[in-house]
């Protein structure tokens, strides 16, 4: 099983969402956010950078994160972010609709462009990943994009780089919704893609 590290706000939703017993149980390490650049990360295989920590602690730690993804390692970020710490990651803005599934004949927008990928083969359905979004990300030629909106936006882009290392992306918060006691789809979507990580599928 790969070991999985979380850095950790220590803000509500972070401690109800990380300290859950079937996700905590894949959890190797919770780094304290203040305390992640003197932190030694190099017995892990997965790095999670959850929504909702301080942007200028994430800026400090960013070329450590980056480093970790060069040397081999995964990255997952779950938005929303300060994604300008992301290689290559072409972040949109857009116009969140929190309330779309109370409007007639609701639609998310999303359409599930990789069905093959192992994620979605094993692990989690497109209804799952189904809340709401905070923008898109543009990613280049060589990310998969899992998740994408209607005019090809991507909500959820896996990038395997040619060092081995990865950066599995979404603007998905599922993590922030899940620990603040809303939104159904965020833990199933938390216990299926936790045992993803952990597979190294």
């Amino acid at each position: 099983m790969k070991k999985i590290g979380v850095i950790y706000s220590g803000n509500e939703a972070h401690y109800r969402t990380f300290h859950e017993p079937k996700i905590n149980q894949f959890i190797e390490k919770l780094i304290y956010h203040p305390q992640f650049v003197g932190t030694d990360i190099s017995d892990l295989d997965v790095l999670v950078v959850p929504s909702q920590l301080n942007g200028e602690l994430l800026m400090q730690g960013a070329q450590k994160i980056r480093e970790f993804a060069a040397n081999g390692g995964t990255v997952v970020a779950f938005g929303p972010q300060p994604w300008e710490w992301i290689p290559e990651q072409k972040w949109k803005n857009r116009e969140t609709n929190f309330w779309w599934w109370l409007e007639k004949d609701a639609k998310s927008g999303l359409v599930l462009t990789a069905p093959e990928h192992m994620l979605f083969k094993d692990f989690l359905t497109l209804d799952d990943c189904t809340w709401h979004q905070h923008g898109c990300f543009w990613p280049t030629d060589d990310a998969e994009i899992l998740i994408a909106t209607e005019d090809g936006g991507a909500i959820m882009y896996d990038q395997k780089l040619a060092t081995g290392g990865r950066w599995i992306v979404t603007t998905l918060d599922p993590d922030y919704h899940f620990g603040s006691y809303f939104m159904p789809a965020t833990e199933r979507f938390l216990e299926g893609f936790f045992p993803f990580l952990a597979s190294g599928k």
